[in-house]
């Protein structure tokens, strides 16, 4: 594949190398490098358990600045007290010398097993390997992208192109995510480069908006993890009018943006562990938002409807009964449900279809899931995929 991914925008060079955090003996360990310090803005896992790298990216996005990324995977470094939490700064100390540049505008991401250390002897040769490997090519690229993955089966890139005041600007992305996925975040990593001359103030609104919309709308098994990020880098290199105001150049930004994140999204749920469907799921017709995110949420966390999925199953009853017991108001006389496209439900009564055509179209790699409730006018939905053999045994043999 020729594609370049985060070196498309101007002025970030990567690289990835085999340090040996993964028993695999794969691509490990990556840098994200600016040739000068960026406007930046983060996100990160909102559970209480996070690892030391989450706390101190938290504290140093706050200056809205970044230039480098550090990112291992295999090992998460979380829940390591004292000792990870000085492989963090150790780490960062590295790559600044490394690079000669400000420890301060260095971030950690990690990525892996819960409860083990990182062997800082390997990560240490591994930061000195990739920062004298960093390049521009499609191949570093592609490298750094298959080196955050754990249990993923592919990597996952997206790429956009504006026009802002006759300069054309990019925004790239690539995430990591496949296992212990759910809303605010997920086990998931996402590096986002842009060359768009933009404020802090506003990548970083920008980013928390379409967080809302793409990462936070994927639930593969409903378990939030400790070490979820996203980073956005703007290097400003596209030599754009900078972006100060929430004007139409701003809008066409976090537009692009948006379609980057949202691709992510879909690929992070299409992944899922032992998937073999990506299903959305849409609410609409709710009393209020909060029903409708309700009536989401309880549809895509019901193992029943999941399995279902799995098996190709139009069993419409396991989708309705999850609305339900969801909180939502709504009148069951009004409820209406399609799946794959074929009405199943409507107005309180079963629909006639045909359940061996509609169990086909489940066959299919993307479908959805629609329910109308009748009540109102407001919506949601969330990415998902369905629960298989696949993800027991992957899960059921993760540590051991």
């Amino acid at each position: 594949m020729s594609k370049a991914f985060l070196t498309k925008p101007k002025g970030f060079r990567v690289a990835a190398v085999k340090a040996g955090i993964k028993a695999s003996g794969k691509l490990d360990l990556g840098l994200i490098v600016a040739d000068q310090p960026c406007t930046a803005a983060a996100t990160f896992s909102k559970n209480k358990i996070v690892g030391p790298a989450v706390v101190i990216d938290r504290e140093k996005i706050q200056s809205g600045r970044a230039q480098a990324v550090f990112v291992n995977a295999g090992i998460s470094n979380t829940c390591t007290g004292n000792r990870g939490e000085r492989d963090v700064h150790t780490i960062c100390r590295e790559v600044g010398k490394c690079l000669d540049i400000d420890s301060d505008d260095i971030l950690v991401c990690s990525t892996g097993i819960i409860g083990e250390f990182l062997p800082m002897g390997k990560v240490c040769k591994g930061i000195k390997k990739a920062a004298d490997s960093l390049s521009r090519t499609a191949l570093a690229d592609r490298n750094l992208a298959q080196a955050i993955l754990t249990t993923d089966l592919c990597i996952k890139s997206s790429l956009q192109k504006i026009s802002l005041g006759g300069k054309t600007a990019c925004i790239a992305g690539i995430a990591k995510g496949s296992g212990m996925i759910a809303p605010n975040m997920a086990t998931m990593l996402a590096f986002l480069t842009t060359d768009v001359n933009i404020s802090a103030t506003l990548v970083r609104r920008a980013l928390k908006h379409q967080v809302k919309l793409s990462f936070n709308k994927v639930n593969v098994d409903n378990h939030m993890s400790t070490s979820d990020t996203v980073i956005i880098l703007a290097s400003g290199q596209a030599q754009n009018k900078r972006i100060t105001k929430a004007d139409a150049k701003y809008k066409k930004f976090e537009k692009a943006l948006g379609l980057v994140c949202d691709d992510l999204a879909r690929q992070i749920a299409a992944d899922g562990e032992g998937a073999t469907c990506m299903v959305t799921v849409r609410v609409r017709g709710a009393a209020s938002s909060s029903d409708a995110y309700a009536a989401v949420r309880k549809i895509v966390e019901s193992p029943l409807v999941r399995c279902a999925f799995n098996g190709a199953d139009p069993n419409w009853g396991r989708i309705v009964s999850a609305v339900g017991y969801s909180g939502a108001k709504f009148d069951p006389r009004k409820l209406t449900c399609s799946i794959a496209g074929v009405p199943v439900f409507r107005a309180g009564t079963p629909c006639r279809f045909n359940a061996a055509a509609l169990s086909r179209k489940m066959k299919n790699k993307q479908w959805d899931v629609l329910v109308d409730l009748g009540a109102g006018r407001y919506q949601d939905f969330c990415y998902t995929c369905d629960l298989s053999r696949g993800y027991v045994r992957i899960n059921a043999d993760y540590h051991t």
